[in-house]
């Protein structure tokens, strides 16, 4: 029993492999030429989010924080009250420089008067010009004095604004780090306000995707923003300027695209990913169901003189629906195995149909 089980299984095995190569030789595997046509993708650059509106808020003068006109995350408008800080010093100052005004006012009178009276004994050849040239100068030194005292009362009333802080703009206020009656030195930093109507995204692109833009560039110069989250963001946003340098560390180039902050939903330091068009002239594209990948690879089997098949690895540019678009490793006039690539060896000799691909735009 067991020999004739043996006998029956070497009869399949050879018949299957005296049938292998006939069926093999028989098939005809369909070829193509290479897609030839202009197309377009979208490259993906990473981009940081700023608002077209981005300051510290800070005090000019130490003080007190007597009182906080708002909250976190509030909205103001421009000249809007934020902070008062105590002012009872300064007000001080302003009275004192009030006093002085009137002290030099005083004094200049009373050497105006004695000017006047040294001059009627000058005409009257009772005093030397000396003596009404000192009198003189008298004069103009307490018309100093005023002056002094005046700017003084000026820069007094100067440092009692600095006590009111105010918006520079009108936009949304963040984090306030101090509290009311916490004592702060000049220059502190008090909160920070955003105008988000508006938000700037900076991108990086390489010398030669920067010549590539601008060869290629529409009139509008729209871009897409991918969000942190891989959304789309709804609205479309329009390139603005470039830097005027290419930065020689890294040959790339900072672009600036302009978005309507929709719904405020994009903040000051948000990240995403810019889309911007490229298009490509009598770009080479090839069917991705003729490739396969090996270690990140990509590879594509084409038939060469006598029916041979070799390997070809390519480097596709980008990926689109159904194709890649191929910039090395191919040309428009090689012959590709379309499909059903996975029992070939290099070297192999085969017989092929030639088929034409269909246009997928």
């Amino acid at each position: 029993m067991k020999t004739l089980i043996y006998v029956c299984l070497s009869f399949i095995f050879m018949t299957a492999c005296s049938e292998t190569p006939t069926a093999k030789e028989n098939k005809k595997y369909q070829v193509i030429h290479p897609l030839i046509k202009d197309t377009s993708y979208e490259r993906e650059y990473a981009a940081t989010i700023n608002s077209i509106q981005n300051v510290d808020i800070r005090n000019r003068i130490k003080g007190f924080i007597e009182e906080i006109y708002v909250d976190e995350g509030r909205k103001v408008v421009k000249g809007q009250l934020l902070f008062r800080l105590n002012s009872a010093e300064i007000e001080q100052l302003v009275r004192k420089a009030d006093v002085m005004i009137q002290t030099a006012e005083a004094e200049l009178r009373g050497i105006e008067i004695e000017y006047e009276n040294t001059k009627k004994l000058f005409d009257k050849n009772i005093v030397s010009k000396s003596e009404l040239d000192l009198s003189a100068t008298k004069v103009q030194l307490n018309k100093a004095k005023l002056r002094l005292a005046r700017v003084e009362k000026e820069q007094a009333q100067l440092h009692l604004t600095f006590t009111e802080i105010r918006a520079p703009f009108s936009g949304v206020i963040n984090r306030i780090p101090f509290k009311k009656g916490s004592l702060v030195d000049e220059g502190s930093l008090l909160t920070s306000i955003s105008n988000n109507e508006f938000v700037y995204a900076y991108f990086n692109v390489s010398e030669s995707e920067y010549l590539d833009y601008l060869q290629n560039r529409q009139k509008a110069d729209r871009v897409q923003l991918i969000l942190a989250n891989n959304s789309l963001y709804q609205e479309s946003g329009i390139i603005e300027t470039t830097e005027s340098e290419i930065d020689a560390s890294t040959g790339n180039l900072a672009f600036r695209a302009k978005f309507h902050n929709y719904k405020n939903l994009l903040k000051q330091g948000s990240s995403g990913k810019i889309l911007l068009p490229a298009h490509v002239k009598n770009a080479i594209l090839i069917p991705q169901k003729s490739t396969f990948e090996i270690q990140g690879n990509i590879f594509l089997y084409v038939v060469g003189k006598e029916n041979k098949v070799s390997v070809k690895k390519i480097s596709p540019l980008y990926r689109l629906s159904n194709f890649f678009v191929v910039t090395d490793g191919i040309t428009k006039n090689d012959l590709i195995i379309l499909e059903g690539i996975q029992s070939l060896k290099e070297g192999e000799k085969i017989q092929t149909e030639l088929i034409s691909i269909p246009d997928f735009s």
